[in-house]
């Protein structure tokens, strides 16, 4: 089983929902496997189905589920770090303070677990009080430096950037991307995220040197009748980053 998300070039593992199983494997299919696939906790009842339904899910796309809190709901952190030693997923979407519980479920370290980070709104810091009791307390902004450092005391791989709202906060969403190029770390830009801004989205994080980068593209590319993800949309995101790759 492939614990290892399938990068692009190993630069960059694009991320988008799927509506249904069937949506699934047809956005792997369009991505030529360089995708994580969203499927979120939120959606289930408890973790016992959340893990047989999921497992399910992983079959289809050789293991690259991307296991969901839910629009970043930290009340799911507990259950998505239950389902994740279960599992072993190739990536784990955690609140800041969830990232060392899921990592020790899991017991390895190849797993991609990211902490959830939000702008501040001064460039160079971020507000790391994402948690179930903390995001409802005074703001913990820290220098980003700060953060990464904590993330990988934690056994963290990455940081999620949520919510962008696309290139609204161009100047933090920068100061983030040169902070995890100096100090070796990935980054998960999230929030906002279309076909029109994605390529931006994706040269910022690339020129400022970042490893790797998993950027998430939700609501912007699912058809709202179907609530599925159009494939034709993860073969033009597939495009783009060859387009920036090379």
């Amino acid at each position: 089983m492939r614990l290892t998300p399938n990068f692009y070039r190993d630069r960059v593992c694009l991320n988008v929902l799927a509506g249904s199983k069937e949506n699934a494997s047809a956005v792997y299919e369009a991505a030529e496997g360089h995708v994580l696939v969203g499927v979120l906790s939120k959606n289930y009842p408890d973790v016992v189905s959340a893990v047989a339904d999921m497992r399910d899910y992983a079959s289809r796309i050789d293991n690259a589920l991307s296991l969901g809190l839910g629009a970043g709901d930290p009340n799911q952190s507990a259950m998505v770090s239950a389902i994740a030693r279960e599992l072993q997923p190739q990536h784990v979407n955690q609140v800041f303070t969830g990232v060392g519980a899921s990592r020790a479920l899991l017991g390895q370290g190849e797993t991609v677990v990211n902490g959830l980070v939000s702008p501040a709104g001064t460039p160079g810091w971020v507000k790391i009080s994402t948690g179930p009791l903390s995001h409802a307390a005074p703001d913990g902004i820290v220098p980003v430096e700060t953060a990464i450092a904590l993330l990988k005391d934690m056994g963290g791989s990455s940081i999620k950037y949520f919510p962008m709202g696309g290139l609204a906060c161009r100047d933090e969403y920068q100061a983030v991307a040169q902070a995890c190029a100096r100090h070796d770390f990935w980054l998960e830009p999230t929030g906002g995220i279309d076909l029109d801004n994605f390529a931006d989205i994706l040269r910022i994080a690339l020129e400022a040197g970042v490893s790797k980068v998993i950027p998430h593209i939700y609501s912007s590319i699912i058809d709202s009748a179907s609530g599925e993800t159009r494939p034709e949309d993860v073969r033009r995101l597939l495009t783009i980053t060859r387009e920036w790759v090379g």
